[in-house]
Parts: structure tokens; sequence; C-alpha cells
């Protein structure tokens, strides 16, 4: 074989090499985003915006969403790398998570804890240190919503965790459960309240002055964190930022566009007129995309008042709060 012939072969074969190599390459980064969100909750009207207005398609982002009916799923689907991303897992779950030696970071804070300890009207409660021995109903243990509620009402008012009951259950449950005097109290998101007909309630207080009371500060809690595998935030920076980006996108249209937001909630969540207007006219009130210093003290403040009164156990790691991608996403417009 002549030496032209043999640099040709050797040249055809380093080309397909390459056009291999550039297939797999290819194929690797055409691989979605997984993004996982609780549809049951408080993460379910920005789950719905993000779905149907592509704010992270705009970014050139494949995604594939993954919803889930239980408030504690995303958290374990992150853990079993069914998920890459979870926009509102409960910060309780995560931290727990985390202690016990799974690979995620925290990216953001997404969801203040709007939530209010609710009684009939005509219940003998009058205030939430009258909540002991009494059943309240509220998101499952695991939630950060229970994690909240155990800790004020033990801060506070010295009920202790085996001093009430939880009746868990998702917020339409838990307002019926309400409603038909199933539970004696129930912690419910703000827009829940506003969304109950068929009862009148009396208000014992909410996780945003009772946490400013325990904690003697201003910081308003997180109920829910955006967090995403170790390995797959190593792998895709860039990608990363841009959901955030696009996360923020979805934060301001939502904002300015009370009717369409009500309009994708009926479409897409079977929810009421009444009851996605009532969700929509809050929604600046329920959803956040920020990851400040502050948020990250709040973050630290609330591990430590959940281990300090048992509510979860574990150390943070020192890494778990990872800035870079949301620092980079604020370039992006």
């Amino acid at each position: 074989m002549s030496v032209f012939a043999i640099f040709k072969r050797a040249a055809l074969a380093a080309s397909v090499a390459a056009a291999s190599l550039g297939l797999t390459t290819q194929a690797a980064h055409a691989e979605p985003i997984r993004i996982g969100y609780w549809t049951s909750g408080v993460s379910l009207g920005f789950g719905a915006v993000l779905e149907a207005q592509k704010f992270l398609q705009q970014r050139g982002l494949d995604v594939q969403f993954v919803r889930f009916s239980d408030v504690n799923a995303p958290n374990r689907a992150l853990a079993a790398n069914a998920i890459d991303f979870a926009f509102a897992a409960p910060a309780a779950a995560v931290f727990s998570s985390a202690a016990d030696g799974v690979p995620v970071k925290i990216v953001l804070a997404t969801q203040p804890a709007d939530v209010e300890f609710v009684t009939p009207d005509d219940s003998p409660i009058k205030s939430l240190a009258d909540l002991r021995g009494k059943k309240v109903g509220m998101s499952p243990p695991g939630s950060s919503v229970a994690a909240i509620a155990t800790a004020v009402l033990q801060g506070n008012d010295k009920i202790g965790a085996a001093d009430f009951s939880i009746v868990p259950g998702n917020e339409a449950r838990l307002a019926q459960f309400l409603v038909q005097k199933q539970v004696d109290a129930a912690a419910l998101r703000s827009v829940t309240v506003a969304q109950l007909k068929e009862l009148k309630v009396r208000r014992l207080g909410n996780f945003g002055d009772e946490w400013k009371k325990l904690t003697k500060s201003d910081a308003t809690p997180y109920i829910g964190v955006s967090a995403v595998r170790s390995d797959f935030l190593a792998k895709h920076p860039d990608e990363i930022a841009k959901l955030i980006a696009g996360m923020r996108t979805a934060l301001q249209w939502g904002a300015s566009h009370r009717t369409e937001v009500a309009a994708i909630l009926q479409k897409s969540a079977n929810l009421p007129a009444a009851d996605a207007d009532a969700y929509a006219s809050r929604w600046s009130d329920i959803n956040r995309v920020t990851f400040e210093p502050l948020d990250i003290d709040t973050l630290k403040r609330e591990h430590q008042i959940f281990v300090e009164g048992g509510v979860i156990k574990g150390t943070l790691p020192a890494d778990l709060f990872a800035t870079q991608a949301y620092d980079a996403s604020k370039a992006q417009h």
C-alpha cells in the first residue's frame, strides 16, 4: 500500500472517529434536564406557568418536566437520580438528604412560608397555645411546613412534637378536613384560606410572624428551595444559570399577567375560575427566585432551629449552598 493510501485511510478513520465523537457529545448534550415539582401544593402554579409559557425552552434549554403528587417525592427523586433539578423541594427534606450524604446543592430559595394557622370560626380554640393535644392538618412530616410548624409551636408556645397530632394531606384534602371538622386546626397556604368558601375561619397566626417572634429577626422563612444534583451542576453550570434566568423571567411575567396565570391554572390544574384568580393574585407573595446572602443566612438559621428542636438531624455540608449559577444568571436577560 502506498504512503498516500495509508495517509488517506488514516485520515478517513480520524474523520469517522471525530464524527462519532461529535455525535456522542451531541447526544450527551441533547439529554433533557429532568425538572421535578410537586403538583398538589405551593409549586403547582409556578410549574404550570413554566410549562405553558416555555420560558426555559426560550433560553435554548431542552427540558423534561416530571410531576409528583407527593410533597417529598422530588427530594427522593433527586437522591435516586430520577431527576436532575427540583425547583420547589421542601427545604427541611433537602437539609436531611444533604446531611445523609446525598450529592445535592441548593441553588435558590423559591417558596417563602406564606402559611397560616386557622381553625373554624366557631371553634373554642382561640390561640396557638390552645393547640396542645389537638389534631392539626398540614403537609406531611418531612415537609418544610411540618418542620416550621413544629419549630414555632415548640419555641413560642412550648408545645412539643408529641403534644399535638399532625394529620397529613395536600391543600385540597386539608381544606376538606377542616370543613368536615376532622381536624381541630390546619396550617394552610394563605391562597388556600382565601379559596375557602364553605367555612369561615379564625386566623390564629402566620408562619412569618411566628418565625420572627421565634428568631427575633425580620427574616422570612422558606418552605421550598431549588436543588440540583451535584454531578449535574458540575457538568452543566451554564445550563443551570440559564434555568435560573428562565425562572426569574417566569416570576416577573406572572406578576404582571394575572389573567393569563389564572387561565393557565384553570386549564392545567382544573381549578375553578375564582380559585385560579385567588392564586394568581398572590403570585408575588408565594414565589421567589433569589439566593442572596440574607436568603442563605435564613436557610442556615432554619436548619439550626430544626435540629435544635429535634425536627431533623445532621450537619449540613459546608458546600451545600452553591451561588455560582445564581450569580451567573444575573448577567442574562
